[in-house]
């Protein structure tokens, strides 16, 4: 009999985890590798938010804190939310968790049941469907095409919903496509929710910031009549450079906010008491640098897409946000190439060209590839030549 857990089985490890670590670990036995596998700003974490952590340290908060944030900490996200997204909160309803992973792994096992279905949009952020089947439920993929610009659509939602439906994740910019949902979009997706009043909404908002060509961010909690029925998450890690920092944070009903404080108190604990202080003057301080990063993350992307587009048998849309390009391979997938499938090509292209990147079939869309962008102008440039040379060589 094995000591290991029947629902272990049920999933697999992280693969951009994985493709990042296979990249550290070549590095180390000297080989030449441009890792574009992690989801990770090459930006350092500003220096007042630094210095508000070393504050903390000096004052001596280094001890446990309230289990799901300090009320300093829940105070700055209700300012957040009221400040940026026009939304209203308590700090009852306000949750924070080592990072948006937790609190998106706490909201699953506090609400789902065996069964309970929850719609995942494809391509996806490879850690939704595992945390699902890990509280018992039951993942319901739905494959959004490019032609749909990797999107949900309202006819596909509506489609998808059944009785036992749970939840329904948006993830706006997205991850790994960089897609944003446009207020019409949401409005549009939102008249099935709302005439669908058991289903619940999580609203994965932690690309919020990272946005280019006067892209409008609309988060669907800003819709009165699903306000009560959505969770919407976010955190410090992307907009502020604090990924190692592990602060996530939601807002929404009491309920649920109750339920995830209790998993969390039987888990983990609080946060780091100094990273919660950090972020405090993460989202209350100074905020012109991220415009300027996100200015530094266009000039990138636009320098992406244009070079994948110039390669024979690779085709990439532009993307709204975050700091991913998923590109198609299906160009490039035939007898004469001897790839079958993307993770072929992406194992083809690390074993060939010391390039890291993450296959589509990891997101759940089949013939495609991720590229993280955010890494130096200098490492972009090499990479993109040697992508070019490894697909000329196929031919």
């Amino acid at each position: 009999m094995s000591i290991i857990s029947d629902s272990l089985k049920r999933i697999k490890p992280s693969p951009t985890i994985a493709v990042t670590q296979k990249a550290r670990e070549l590095r180390a036995a000297g080989k030449d590798v441009i890792g574009l596998g992690a989801g990770e700003p090459d930006f350092d974490t500003p220096d007042n938010i630094k210095n508000a952590a070393i504050k903390a340290i000096k004052k001596g908060d280094t001890k446990y804190t309230a289990v799901d944030g300090t009320p300093a900490l829940k105070k700055a996200v209700v300012r957040k939310f009221k400040r940026e997204n026009k939304l209203n909160f308590s700090t009852d309803q306000i949750t924070v968790g080592t990072g948006g992973k937790q609190v998106l792994y706490n909201a699953f096992m506090a609400t789902l049941n065996k069964g309970d279905e929850v719609i995942i949009p494809a391509p996806f952020w490879v850690s939704y469907p595992d945390m699902v089947l890990l509280a018992g439920g039951k993942p319901k993929i739905i494959k959004c095409t490019e032609q749909e610009g990797f999107k949900l659509t309202a006819k596909k939602l509506k489609k998808a919903i059944s009785k036992k439906t749970k939840w329904v994740i948006l993830n706006s910019p997205s991850n790994p496509t960089g897609a944003g949902y446009t207020k019409k979009e949401i409005q549009d997706l939102a008249k099935v929710l709302i005439r669908n009043k058991k289903v619940y909404i999580l609203s994965d908002d932690i690309y919020e910031h990272v946005r280019y060509d006067n892209f409008n961010f609309f988060t669907i909690a800003q819709l009165s009549k699903l306000k009560n029925r959505t969770l919407t998450m976010n955190g410090v890690s992307k907009s502020y450079a604090m990924t190692g920092w592990r602060i996530g944070y939601a807002a929404g009903p009491k309920d649920i906010i109750k339920a995830i404080g209790k998993i969390q108190s039987q888990s983990t604990s609080n946060p780091s008491s100094i990273s919660q202080a950090a972020a405090v003057e993460a989202l209350s301080g100074k905020q012109d640098f991220i415009k300027k990063r996100s200015n530094a993350f266009k000039q990138r992307r636009d320098f992406v897409v244009k070079s994948l587009n110039n390669i024979k048998g690779i085709s990439c849309l532009k993307p709204n946000g975050a700091f991913y390009v998923f590109p198609s391979c299906k160009g490039l997938l035939n007898k004469k190439t001897k790839l079958k499938t993307d993770t072929d090509f992406v194992q083809k292209l690390l074993e060939k060209s010391n390039v890291a990147v993450v296959q589509g079939s990891a997101f759940g869309l089949d013939g495609y590839f991720r590229i993280s962008y955010a890494t130096s102008m200098n490492n972009l440039k090499k990479a993109m030549d040697r992508i070019k040379s490894f697909c000329e060589s196929l031919e």
